[in-house]
């Protein structure tokens, strides 16, 4: 532990113990008073935070000590912990052992260095904070120490210095502790030389690089860019940044605040209404690859901001650049799918052959640009055939169409070990047997189901073996006047799909689903699928297999489903 020895601790034995709780408090330094200050009021309100960081001039340590990291622990020292093990372990020799009952023991400071001195070879390094921590005893319980006190103090003192060569690191580190508690100055002797060989064990250290004074949005920039707050976002400096003022803010800081909520799925209106009106106030200075990273958390959850000027902002920056960077401008494009608003300007001009055939030029080996703009592509195609009937411009041709997402995503393959597929499968099996569902299940454009049944008109679960899992796509032509929401079909047999709904397949802390579930599901019913919801609160409900099998027959035979002998 690092003791600053710089502390003016008041003389031994003038205010009893408490001297010692004054000269830890002074030990902490300025830094932790003013972390603890922060913590003994409680958590700051957001306007003080905002406040702090846009207002005073703190470099970016600072910056970090005062908001982001947790407020510095006092040392204490436990009730005698060495009396029960000598630092550094092992046994303990029983002349060394009596002699340090005798220090615990003894009745003044001069029977403390007599018992130090008279036995030279029973001495241990463990002893003398031993005697340090029994001088603070001896020393607290008297209103004054006599002169002759002072003396064996300052022997004490010399004893110490004589033989703190043979100390091992940590003895050290609590002498030098200790002697501070005691009122020892920080130019006396003592300290003098434990500090002298408390750096001559350590390596020494570079001195610290000089930090920049952020101001204004710098030191936004910086706090959302500290690691610490990356891996513990603060909830409430999150909320608090929304009151901040557009010209305050940089168009980097705008884009770490748009990543921090779609990483974090915190779906936080007012932040996200501050971030559309920075977008419209700052269009002019906003390129599209920008603008990008400020719309993914619209799409990414599920939300539709209420500036007015939002959308035909979007449409002129388009308009504007989207020859520059084909990615950003599909990008931009695939939120807007999300969200159910598609510009047919923009629409027209990526499905122009123009722009297919620019994006289709190759790339250097390594670039994965082409394969997710074609992929895209291909989903915001599906959305043009699915939701835009109107829609008369041109369409992504056949030939460069890809599966939109042919496998679990990447999210639900991460976070296999907590999902409840394992289980749902297997109560299905028990219930439905296994060749009457089928598992992730890839269905045309390239949507993958989580289970997928087929069922007769009659409501009879069907042999999926027997039957074609697929509904046809692109959809049959429905009737003049029908909406193209309502497909139809000549089999009569029926396709539902089971959907997991998992805890992070909505926003934090909401019902309100990702953009991206709230798109397959659509597009699915949309295409003729009979779609059953698996909430995951119904499912953490469920305790054991035996519920859960009674769970999943409650909600198919709610369904109208039947199985078993009576379903053929």
């Amino acid at each position: 532990m690092h003791v600053d020895c710089s502390v003016n601790g008041p003389a031994p034995g003038t205010q009893g113990l408490g001297w010692l709780f004054h000269g830890w408090k002074e030990a902490e330094g300025r830094a932790g008073k003013r972390t603890r200050a922060v913590a003994e009021k409680g958590s700051p309100s957001p306007n003080s935070m905002l406040r702090v960081l846009l207002a005073a001039q703190a470099s970016a340590a600072q910056l970090s000590g005062l908001l982001l990291l947790p407020p510095i622990q006092p040392f204490c020292l436990g009730p005698s912990k060495w009396g029960d093990r000598p630092p550094g372990g092992g046994p303990r020799a029983g002349p060394a052992q009596g002699l340090q009952r005798l220090l615990e023991q003894a009745r003044s400071p001069g029977e403390l260095v007599r018992w130090l001195g008279q036995n030279p070879t029973k001495v241990r390094a463990h002893h003398y904070p031993v005697a340090l921590r029994r001088l603070g005893q001896l020393l607290g319980s008297q209103p004054q120490p006599p002169p002759v006190e002072q003396t064996s103090l300052q022997d004490l003192s010399q004893l110490i210095i004589r033989n703190c060569p043979s100390f091992d690191i940590h003895t050290i580190h609590v002498c030098l502790h200790l002697a501070v508690l005691l009122g020892f100055l920080s130019d006396a002797p003592l300290v003098c030389a434990l500090e002298r060989e408390r750096r001559f064990r350590l390596p020494p250290k570079p001195p610290p690089p000089l930090q920049p004074v952020l101001r204004g949005g710098q030191r936004l920039e910086a706090a959302l860019s500290c690691p610490h707050f990356l891996r513990h976002p603060q909830q409430h400096l999150i909320r608090s940044l929304a009151e901040a003022r557009p010209e305050e803010l940089t168009p980097h800081v705008m884009v770490r605040l748009a990543q921090h909520l779609a990483r974090h799925r915190l779906r936080e209106p007012q932040l996200l209404e501050a971030i559309a009106h920075f977008l419209v106030v700052q269009e002019a200075q906003l390129s599209s690859k920008v603008v990008q990273k400020l719309v993914l958390p619209f799409g990414r959850l599920n939300y539709f901001p209420l500036e007015q000027q939002f959308m035909p902002c979007l449409e002129r920056i388009l308009a504007r650049e989207a020859g520059a960077a084909p990615l950003a401008t599909v990008n931009i494009l695939m939120s807007l799918c999300q969200l159910r608003c598609l510009p047919s300007r923009a629409l027209q001009f990526v499905f122009s052959p123009s722009f297919i055939s620019h994006i289709s030029v190759p790339l250097p080996v390594g670039t994965p640009h082409a394969p997710i703009v074609r992929r895209y592509l291909s989903l915001l195609d599906t959305a043009v055939e699915l939701e835009l009937p109107g829609y008369q411009g041109p369409r992504l041709p056949r030939r460069q169409k890809v599966p939109i997402f042919p496998q679990p995503l990447i999210t639900d393959r991460a976070r296999c070990k907590y999902s409840h597929k394992d289980i749902v499968a297997e109560g299905l099996r028990q219930l439905l047997g296994e060749e009457k569902y089928r598992q992730d299940l890839t269905v045309p454009p390239g949507y993958c189901t989580d289970f997928l049944l087929c069922v007769s008109s009659s409501g009879a679960v069907l042999p999926v073996r027997t039957q074609d899992p697929f509904l046809p796509y692109p959809p049959r032509s429905c009737p003049q006047g029908q909406a193209a929401s309502q497909p139809t079909t000549q089999d009569p047999a029926q396709r539902v799909v089971l959907m997991l709904q998992e805890r992070w397949h909505f926003c934090r802390d909401s019902r309100v689903l990702l953009g991206s579930r709230a798109l397959r599901e659509r597009h699915l019913g949309l295409l003729g699928y009979q779609l059953l919801p698996l909430p995951f609160e119904e499912l953490e409900s469920q305790r054991g297999l035996h519920q859960l099998k009674s769970y999943l027959r409650q909600k198919l035979q709610a369904l109208g489903l039947r199985w078993g002998p009576e379903g053929g």
